[in-house]
């Protein structure tokens, strides 16, 4: 796989803006001023080591923690100014594929895909359900697979599955946590083409969380590292894997 050269999909403008964000547990400090911004049709990789507090930054984002402080804007609204209503809205507009899935497993790969539109589309017929899950489905390779169970799939088809969950209610935004994780060499690569798709297909913006460099070396066109609680670096993979900086070249290694 050829990595990607350039953002033509990108217009400059931002869709997620955190600024400044501060948040401690206690005595630890974990987001020490740190900033991301992620602009309209970009995938940006957030690269940061096991306990660097990508999570946390997560659960800020879509306000789930409150930080102590700082801002956090997605598609130009202030989260911590918005009613829960307004929060629940804004949140349809954001995809998340979960690392490791995080499909319901009592539910069929129908039922997982229709549970976000149940919850989010009160007016949506049976039909136009029926018609927005078969084109899911579609998108990620696995039309037949409507009927089955997450146990019958191969870690790599409950990924897609994931996946086509995580667009079924067309979001700007998609968050990806660690899509790679667990799966084999191939259908890793398999993942990552696929999710390339999906951006062209339907011009979503990406914030793509990952501790895999060939990932990151593939499809980003803007990488941040979270160190010490900051952005630390950000720049094109290139720019950042051929740093001399001994902290930046430990993501690469």
């Amino acid at each position: 796989m050829e990595p990607v050269q350039s953002n033509n999909n990108a217009s400059g403008k931002p869709v997620i803006e955190i600024n400044n964000l501060y948040k401690a547990f206690g005595d630890q400090k974990v987001l020490n001023g740190f900033s991301l911004e992620l602009l309209e049709g970009e995938n940006l990789v957030l690269m940061g080591k096991s306990g660097s507090g990508k999570s946390v930054m997560i659960k800020c984002l879509v306000g789930l923690m409150e930080p102590d402080n700082g801002t956090v804007k997605v598609l130009g609204k202030d989260i911590s100014k918005l009613k829960h209503i307004e929060l629940d809205e804004l949140r349809t507009h954001i995809g998340f594929l979960f690392q490791g899935s995080a499909l319901y497993d009592s539910m069929t790969v129908r039922e997982n895909l229709e549970f976000p539109l149940r919850r989010h589309t009160k007016n949506m017929t049976n039909r136009d359900r029926e018609t927005r899950v078969r084109e899911a489905l579609e998108n990620v390779g696995l039309p037949k697979t409507m009927d089955l169970m997450p146990a019958e799939l191969s870690g790599g088809m409950q990924r897609r599955i994931a996946l086509a969950r995580a667009l079924i209610l067309k979001p700007r935004i998609i968050i990806y946590d660690e899509p790679t994780t667990g799966l084999d060499p191939i259908t890793a690569k398999e993942i990552i083409l696929l999710m390339m798709n999906i951006q062209k297909m339907y011009r979503t913006s990406s914030l793509i969380i990952t501790h895999d460099v060939d990932c990151a070396r593939v499809i980003s066109n803007r990488m941040i590292l979270l160190l010490d609680g900051i952005n630390y670096a950000q720049g094109t993979f290139k720019e950042l894997s051929t740093s001399t900086d001994p902290k930046i070249q430990a993501f690469f290694k």
